[in-house]
Formats: structure tokens, C-alpha cells, sequence
């Protein structure tokens, strides 16, 4: 039952875990476009004491951008940057995150009146100064003026779309605003607070798992009441969803430090997979023993939610673990490989379609956005957008931050 061979420096099963997930966003995100489907897909409402697929997604995605953490900051250590360099790209990719959540949110709240160019249009130059900025570009020397010259243009598009926004409504019209981060704002808040948990406690597995404890037990003294005296600075300084988000971070970065702390040694072997479940088991057991409390909420992000979606993520990788990396089982995902390895482009391709499609007016009959057809057809898409990904990802069009 056991595999002497040394594990490498990353875990396949982790690309394979990122890359289903973000096959179900997407697929989650396009529900939104169909009709009569089962309530159990979809996102509950904050006052119930409920949770659908669409619940789980966001925090299976931090659980990996946490289990990735670990492993990205020692590859950076082996090639020799320095703890500054290492803090300088955790503040960059957190950074590059906030700004286009920011202006994603504000999208959402677009509207055509008062704007010169249309809220589609408007999107559709978003996602091109986005790919601009962090496109990955060829180190050719020769180029490198020009390639600087485009991160510029992507920043000047960026200003000047800013700067003609127009949202909120035609008797309440607004500017650019914070509002809230938005989807990948969220991610950049929790990647920054468990990059930088890592990165001072590093493989030490007890300080990770005190990091660990320290925002699940956050989160449950928020709901207790116990941090009223904080109210004054809530407004102004607050871990992000009340320590919901980064405790879903830093129980990947427990399963990862995990991995580099024992397996090293052993090889990968049955020993992890027993441990993966054994934390979940323990995650489920704080969810649901807190669910008579609070209820299990997404939108409130309540310690249940924060349980279960935690025990869910440790079971997910636990059986991706046994199948791709204990079993050698990996071809059946070579379909989805682009949405691993290029998650962030696959993200915002969605946006750029229901741009174009609104332009167009283009609207597929009613009975291909109704109920099993429906799904199939959310399904599909996801899918087309995954492999839309790796053809311009050959074109060398890929987002990095």
C-alpha cells in the first residue's frame, strides 16, 4: 500500500482539483441564464438555513488557492529570490486582484445612460486592459519595450474607463466605487492574509495550524458577539468575511504543509489520504455542531458554512489524491488541463462572451435554457470556455499575476 517514491515539488491533484473547480464556477456562474432548474444548484438566500452547489465553489477555490501557497513560495525560495522579492509578488498578485475585482463589481452596476460607449462595450475593454497588464509575454529581450509599452496601454485603458463609468441608476447616478471586491477581490484579501501566515510560520506545521485556528476562531467569536469591542474599527479595518474567507485558505495551507512536512520522508503514500479525511471529518463536525446556532449561510458567511464547505474541500482532495496522485489516474482531465494552469484567463472569458452575445442580441431559445437541457447547455459552455482557453493560451495569450 505504499509508494516509496520521493513526492515531487507540486501535487497533480491539486491542478486537477483547481481546474473542476473552476469548471463549476463557471457552470454556476451560467445558471443565472436558465430557467426551471433544481434549487439545490443554486445559491441560498442569506435568511436561509440552507446551502446549494453554488455554495460550495468559492470556498473549495480559497482551499486551493491555500493548498497552492505553500508550494509557490518554496519554488520562488529555490530560485533565489529573496524574502523581499517574495513579499513584493505576494503585494503585486494581491494588488492585481483588488483592482480587478473592483472594477468587475462595478460592472455589474454599469448602466448605458450618461456613459459615451455602451456597458458591453465597457466590459469588453475591461478583460482586453486585464490581459494588457498581466498577460504572460515571451522574455525576448528585443521586445521588452514593446511588451512594456502595453502593460502601459492596458493601465492608461484602465484610467480612462474609470474615468467615463457611469453606474447606480438614471435618477441616482454614481462613479467608480469600492463597494465590495467582488469575487476575485475576496481572493486577493484571503491569498494576501495566508500568504503572509505562510510566509512567517513556513513549513512549521503547529503555526499553521494555529493560523488555521486563529480565523476559524475569528469567525465563530464575530457571530458569538464577542468582538463587539471592535465595532468602532469595523468600518475601517476587518479581516474579510469576518475570518470566513482566510480559514478557508489556511486549511489548504495545512493540507499542503501537511504533504511537505511528512510525506517528504515517506514518499506519497495511504498515510495523507487518511489524514485529508480526517480533517474533514473534524471540519464537518465543527459545522454542523455549530449549525443550531447560526444556521449554514453563505451569505453570512456563518461558522457552519465555513465547517462544512472546509470538510466538503478536504474530502474533494482527498479523492483527487487517491486518484491521481496514489493511482497514477490523470488522463481524464486532460480536457480541463487549461483551467488549471490558466485559471485566471478561463475566469474572465465568460465575460467578454456575455458582452458580445448582449451586443449581438443574441438569445438561445427558451427551451435550450430550461431545465436538464439547460444545464446541459451551462455545462457545455463551461466547457467550451475551458478549451476556448487552451487554444489562445497557444497563441501565447495567458494571464498571470
Amino acid at each position: 500500500m505504499q509508494n516509496s517514491t520521493p513526492p515531487s515539488l507540486r501535487l497533480d491533484s491539486i491542478d486537477i482539483f483547481r481546474a473542476l473547480t473552476m469548471f463549476l464556477m463557471i457552470f454556476v456562474n451560467d445558471l443565472g441564464t436558465l430557467e426551471n432548474i433544481p434549487t439545490w444548484l443554486l445559491h441560498t438566500k442569506a435568511a436561509e438555513d440552507a446551502m446549494g452547489l453554488s455554495d460550495v465553489v468559492f470556498p473549495a477555490f480559497l482551499f486551493i488557492v491555500g493548498l497552492s501557497i505553500p508550494f509557490a513560495i518554496s519554488n520562488r525560495k529555490k530560485k533565489g529570490d529573496s524574502d523581499g522579492a517574495i513579499l513584493m509578488h505576494i503585494a503585486e498578485r494581491t494588488f492585481a486582484l483588488l483592482l480587478m475585482g473592483v472594477f468587475i463589481v462595478n460592472l455589474e452596476s454599469a448602466m448605458d445612460h450618461g456613459m459615451i460607449i455602451s456597458v458591453d462595450l465597457w466590459g469588453i475593454l475591461m478583460v482586453v486592459a486585464f490581459f494588457l497588464i498581466w498577460n504572460v509575454y515571451p522574455a525576448n529581450p528585443d521586445k521588452k519595450v514593446l511588451y512594456s509599452a502595453l502593460k502601459i496601454a492596458g493601465y492608461l485603458l484602465l484610467v480612462g474607463l474609470a474615468l467615463i463609468f457611469k453606474g447606480g441608476t438614471p435618477e441616482n447616478p454614481s462613479g467608480m466605487e469600492t463597494r465590495w471586491y467582488g469575487i476575485l477581490g475576496l481572493i486577493g484579501w484571503s491569498y494576501f492574509l495566508c500568504a503572509l501566515t505562510y510566509f512567517i510560520t513556513r513549513d512549521r506545521l503547529p503555526f499553521a495550524i494555529a493560523g488555521w485556528l486563529f480565523f476559524v476562531l475569528f469567525n465563530l467569536a464575530d457571530f458569538a458577539g464577542i468582538l463587539g469591542f471592535l465595532d468602532p474599527v469595523k468600518a475601517y479595518v476587518w479581516i474579510v468575511g469576518g475570518g470566513s474567507m482566510p480559514a478557508f485558505g489556511m486549511a489548504g495551507v495545512v493540507a499542503s504543509v501537511v504533504y511537505r512536512h511528512y510525506m517528504k520522508q515517506t514518499g506519497v503514500n495511504y498515510t495523507y489520504l487518511f489524514i485529508l479525511l480526517a480533517l474533514g471529518i473534524v471540519c464537518l463536525l465543527h459545522g454542523f455542531g455549530t449549525r443550531p446556532f447560526w444556521g449554514i449561510s453563505k451569505i453570512r458567511a456563518t461558522p457552519a458554512w465555513v465547517g462544512v464547505c472546509s470538510g466538503i474541500s478536504f474530502f474533494a482532495f482527498a479523492a483527487l489524491f487517491w486518484i491521481v496522485d496514489l493511482k497514477k489516474t490523470k488522463k481524464w482531465a486532460t480536457v480541463l488541463a487549461p483551467a488549471g494552469t490558466a485559471t485566471l484567463t478561463c475566469y474572465l472569458i465568460p465575460y467578454v462572451w456575455y458582452s458580445v452575445i448582449s451586443m449581438l442580441q443574441i438569445s438561445l431559445p427558451m427551451y435550450l435554457r430550461t431545465g436538464v437541457i439547460g444545464l446541459m447547455k451551462s455545462a457545455c459552455f463551461a466547457l467550451l470556455v475551458i478549451i476556448l482557453t487552451g487554444i489562445i493560451n497557444r497563441f501565447g495569450i495567458k494571464l498571470k499575476i
